[in-house]
């Protein structure tokens, strides 16, 4: 019964040392947070600014690009003129998964805001590097892939 008591003891001892390391636990965490949150905006920020400069260069067409939310979801890069609506993603390493999840919020916003499209649209990612499956699907699909490192588009 002692050997019991000494060991709830040990357990409380421990607990009492979690709970004093939680308030550094959480600042650490806040942290991170607010680099990661830090990092996501500017990535997005560099897309927007990005696609802007490539649909003027490659398009000739100057388009104000801001976020999209529909039902909640955000899109990154959203944009009109005239005829012509841009819908995109930015990342930092896409893979297919993220080209799947653009056609999605494509379809998300045909079923519930047609309005907001219009007869041309470009489907664009931006990112830092892609994955050759990436490439091949966003090919096969009509995504237009702006590289940060080779600052070409995959067709």
């Amino acid at each position: 019964m002692e050997k019991l008591w000494e060991e709830v003891r040990h357990l409380r001892e421990g607990q009492e040392k979690l709970w004093e390391e939680m308030p550094d636990m959480r600042i650490t965490l806040n942290r991170v947070a607010v680099t990661l949150d830090r990092l996501t905006i500017s990535v997005e920020e560099e897309a927007l600014s990005f696609i802007r400069h490539r649909l003027k260069t490659d398009l000739g067409v100057e388009m104000q690009l801001n976020r999209l939310f529909i039902d909640s979801r955000e899109v990154d890069v959203y944009g009109v003129a005239d005829d012509l609506c841009v819908v995109g993603e930015a990342t930092v390493r896409l893979g297919s998964n993220l080209v799947y999840e653009l056609l999605d919020k494509i379809a998300l916003i045909r079923m519930r805001r047609p309005d907001l499209l219009r007869s041309r649209l470009v489907k664009a990612i931006y990112t830092d590097y892609a994955t050759p499956d990436a490439l091949d699907y966003a090919r096969n699909k009509g995504v237009w892939v702006l590289e940060w490192r080779s600052h070409t588009s995959q067709d």
